[in-house]
């Protein structure tokens, strides 16, 4: 197909050979298949995040750190150049993210190179070599979806052992991959992670724990509808009580249920997370109706 306005300069410093088809365009960001020598690769065009909310784009945002000064002046003032600045930092978020997380072991897509605002990544595959499908796409037997369920808590657990809270987790961001086995050996469907521009330093933003508790939450009520005895589960709080008292690691085990202490209600928590479920089921709806491959 004839080459996009944003990926010519790709092709010109030799990054990319060719574009195969445009493989999904969503509201952050376009997704094209592309040839790089003899691999198949996937490059990602964002998108400016004009359709953010404000909060949204403060929570996620909180205490990231930006190196120039003058950038961070900027930023702080909301002028045209610091809205490109910040722009651009949310971008590098998820290449940040990808690098420090494939480091750690956790399944993401392995990210190769970033370009004029595009990312050069993996393309994650399924048993036939065509891309990924989400979970959302896919239907499971309780036996699978208590397999997969496990794998993506202990994901969790590894990225926030690696000091990242993806902020945004469901099962519109998690592909199903195929990965071969040896000499012929029958193969496994392994969940991949990916869109990781909103994701948070655990340590350094106020909203980690909440944005933890909601991934986490996500993931029950999903694989819950298989196996309806996730329902009952409650890894979020048991995960980051054990994370602030310094007892988590990747290989602490987890028993998916929490005591709460009884305290008094803080209202104005209680209302924030109505106003998130309802921007959340308006996102999924949106995500819903997108078209992809």
């Amino acid at each position: 197909m004839k080459v996009p306005p944003r990926l010519q300069s790709l092709v010109e410093e030799g990054l990319i050979d060719s574009v195969v088809r445009q493989l999904m365009s969503g509201k952050e960001a376009m997704v094209f298949v592309v040839r790089c020598g003899d691999e198949t690769r996937c490059a990602k065009i964002y998108k400016e995040a004009t359709h953010r909310s404000f909060r949204q784009a403060v929570d996620y945002t909180e205490n990231r750190k930006v190196k120039n000064s003058r950038s961070a002046r900027a930023m702080a003032k909301g002028s045209r150049f610091g809205r490109q600045e910040q722009e651009a930092a949310w971008q590098s978020a998820e290449v940040d993210a990808l690098y420090r997380l494939a480091a750690a072991g956790v399944r993401v897509p392995q990210p190769y190179n970033f370009h004029d605002g595009v990312l050069l990544m993996e393309l994650v595959t399924d048993a036939h070599g065509d891309a990924a499908p989400r979970l959302n796409d896919v239907s499971f037997t309780a036996e699978q979806a208590r397999a997969h369920h496990a794998t993506l808590v202990a994901e969790v657990v590894r990225m926030l052992c690696a000091g990242v809270v993806h902020g945004d987790l469901s099962e519109f961001n998690i592909l199903l991959a195929h990965l071969h086995g040896d000499d012929g050996a029958e193969g496994v469907d392994v969940p991949v992670i990916i869109d990781l521009p909103q994701a948070v330093d655990a340590a350094g933003n106020n909203h980690a724990q909440r944005m933890l508790m909601r991934d986490v939450a996500n993931l029950r009520d999903f694989f819950g509808q298989f196996a309806p005895e996730l329902r009952t589960t409650d890894y979020g709080p048991e995960i980051w009580s054990l994370y602030q008292a310094g007892r988590l690691s990747n290989d602490t085990p987890l028993t998916g249920h929490f005591e709460r202490a009884h305290a008094d209600v803080d209202m104005r928590a209680v209302l924030r997370e109505i106003d998130d479920a309802r921007a959340e089921d308006a996102a999924r709806r949106l995500r819903m109706a997108a078209p992809h491959a």
